[in-house]
């Protein structure tokens, strides 16, 4: 089944890179793509789908699993990448698009929706390209309208159609659920949502039963109707109850629905509601971290479960002591992490599984259940030996208001070591993104060049519920900054860090935290450096894509503040208060992080007589896609780093071509 995978990666030229023997930080291993995203197993078990990230798009292939060939793929345009994808019927895959142009990008659906048979080419079925009509490449054009689409439900007994939620350009949107011939691309309306923006859910016959959205204010609005026939009726208003409800499924008969729920002070709860009785009763609820992926019944949609993150990755259940309890945790004790099951066979015996840890980036195999015998089915990253890569440990500590706050320290490979130079990682986002417990690329390497690193779950974050969530609100450079000062002087107090040798490194809101903390404390840290960040928080309002999203604006005020009083919260007003050397690194197409924040930051540094070096790629987005610009960023920040704190440089990279 290996050769499976390599045949894959062949065919679309996933170039591997080897190092110099010589080397210090072999850099090349850790900016190497995974062998592939995602995967799923066909309905008869015959063939496999696979999504392989190229240097700036992501391919899909279907794998016949007898000979190990491939039978069947799809490459998109740059900067398009293969997202959501699943088996329709036994012989074709249907998947959409995401766009996004740079690596750490969010990535935004393009409406579009594919179809990929197992012995044939790809047609268009909907939808259109951002900005572009549909073109004559698109093989069903008669049908393709200028609308966009997802999959909400693909039927699997009836396999030529699909429930869709399809939307129309422009920014006060109301979308509409509809019944797709996948054969013909013809579209027959179901029910219009009742909300703008929303989402559709469908029980287990594929009737449309649950609408979810936000009005012009921002506020979730949840939606429910008995039938096809009936009328929406709201059931949970963000404005009345103080928390947002999402569906997640229904039970095999469709006589309850469970819900996901945020409780207002602790971690969001899984609801079972009882339709017929109107009565609700919590199934599932951790005491520190959110229920994340929902885990189904095998060959089901019925919700049983999710895994929750609370310092590592578990499993936790609606019924603890069933079947499907059992199941999994049985292949966690087997496998010794973290596991999800992705997909299974029409019978629900052979189990596509994938498991990881804090060590190993994940592996796939097919796991017979009734045998009990699992095969391998492929690696994301064989390069590396887990037995060798560093552990992510767990952490918690208080923040100076009392607030809990959870996270990860991360040593040298086999280092139990006190007094380590240390390189404080704040996290992307800010709001709802988190760091979790899995193998980190930039966590490895900035351990394997000898730095302890912290990652902390500052308040805004993800994953603690609602209350952490919006404890974080409008405290850009306050409470949310002073969160990552708390859990530095704690690793110092722990023994973890030197105190003499911290910097800190981040991307985007990373980025902007990295250089807000060397200003408000500009003793506590040696170095900074910040990867397409943002600087200027007032100009997030005149520029970069947030804005232009729809109820942009209305996030940026609700999450940021103000604009007319962010400028005391913005590094590039402070640039006088830094004492220590800066890294700035941004891409000149970055739409996110506009190239403009670094450069402004830059200027401000140079006329402060702060040392500053800058790296700035014209074609790169948010966050570098080619491997040979991320080999010179990742070099030069090690070089950096080791200038104020004495870690391992790059080795000198030997990269074939």
């Amino acid at each position: 089944m290996r050769n499976l995978i390599k045949a894959a990666a062949l065919l679309v030229a996933l170039g591997a890179t080897a190092g110099a023997a010589n080397a210090q930080v072999d850099v090349d291993a850790y900016i190497k793509r995974d062998k592939f995203t995602d995967m799923r197993l066909s309905p008869t078990g015959e063939y496999l789908a696979a999504a392989l990230p190229l240097e700036d798009r992501t391919v899909l292939v279907i794998l016949r699993r007898a000979d190990n060939s491939i039978s069947a793929k799809f490459t998109p345009e740059q900067n398009a990448h293969v997202a959501d994808f699943a088996w329709s019927g036994d012989r074709r895959v249907v998947f959409d698009l995401q766009q996004k142009s740079g690596l750490l990008d969010n990535p935004q659906p393009t409406g579009e929706l594919y179809k990929l048979d197992v012995d044939g080419s790809p047609d268009i079925v909907l939808g259109y390209r951002k900005g572009n009509n549909p073109t004559d490449a698109h093989k069903i054009a008669r049908t393709t309208a200028y609308v966009g689409a997802e999959v909400v439900d693909l039927l699997p007994d009836d396999e030529r159609f699909a429930i869709i939620n399809v939307w129309e350009p422009g920014e006060a949107r109301y979308t509409s659920a509809e019944r797709l011939d996948l054969q013909t691309g013809r579209r027959i309306p179901v029910t219009r949502s009742p909300v703008r923006g929303s989402s559709f859910a469908t029980d287990n016959t594929g009737a449309v039963r649950f609408s979810w959205g936000s009005d012009a204010g921002n506020t979730s609005k949840l939606y429910y109707r008995d039938g096809d026939n009936a009328q929406w009726r709201l059931i949970h208003d963000e404005d009345d109850k103080g928390t947002i409800a999402i569906p997640v499924g229904f039970s095999a008969d469709n006589r309850i629905a469970y819900l996901r729920i945020e409780d207002s002070q602790g971690p969001d709860a899984i609801v079972a509601w009882d339709i017929a009785a109107d009565t609700r009763k919590v199934v599932l609820q951790d005491k520190v971290a959110d229920p994340g992926v929902i885990l189904f019944r095998p060959h089901s949609n019925v919700p049983v479960g999710a895994l929750v993150t609370a310092g590592k990755t578990r499993s936790v259940f609606f019924e603890p002591e069933g079947a499907d309890a059992r199941l999994y945790h049985s292949l966690e004790a087997a496998f010794g992490g973290a596991v999800r099951v992705r997909s299974t066979d029409k019978t629900g015996n052979l189990l596509l599984v994938e498991t990881w840890t804090d060590r190993n980036p994940g592996d796939f195999y097919l796991f017979d259940s009734g045998a009990k015998k699992a095969s391998h089915v492929a690696s994301r990253r064989d390069w590396f030996d887990p037995a060798k890569t560093a552990q992510a440990e767990p952490i918690t500590l208080q923040a100076r208001d009392g607030l809990p706050l959870h996270g990860y320290i991360t040593r040298p490979a086999g280092s139990q070591g006190k007094a380590l130079p240390m390189v404080v990682m704040p996290h992307g986002g800010p709001i709802s993104i988190y760091d979790t417990w899995h193998f980190d690329p930039w966590a490895q390497m900035l351990a394997s060049a000898g730095y302890a690193v912290l990652q902390v779950n500052f308040r805004g974050s993800g994953n603690y519920g609602r209350a952490f969530q919006h404890a974080g609100g409008k405290q850009w450079g306050g409470a949310m900054q002073d969160d990552v000062t708390d859990a530095t002087r704690w690793a110092i107090q722990q023994g973890y860090a030197d105190a003499n040798r911290i910097c800190l490194f981040g991307a985007s809101y990373g980025g902007y935290a990295s250089l807000m903390g060397v200003a408000k404390e500009p003793s506590l840290y040696k170095c900074a450096a910040g990867y397409v960040g943002v600087y200027d928080l007032p100009m997030m309002f005149s520029g970069g894509d947030i804005r232009e999203t729809l109820r942009g604006e209305s996030y940026l005020k609700d999450w940021l503040g103000d604009p007319a009083q962010l400028a005391t919260a913005s590094p590039v007003n402070l640039a006088a208060n830094i004492k220590v050397p800066v890294f700035l690194a941004a891409g000149g197409e970055d739409e996110r992080a506009p190239i403009e924040h670094s450069k402004k930051m830059e200027a401000a540094l140079r006329k402060a007589g702060v040392p500053v070096q800058t790296l700035y790629y014209p074609t790169e987005g948010h966050g570098f896609y080619k491997e040979e610009h991320q080999r010179e960023y990742y070099t030069e920040l090690l070089a950096f780093l080791a200038k104020s704190l004495g870690g391992q440089p790059a080795r000198a990279s030997a990269a074939q071509p």
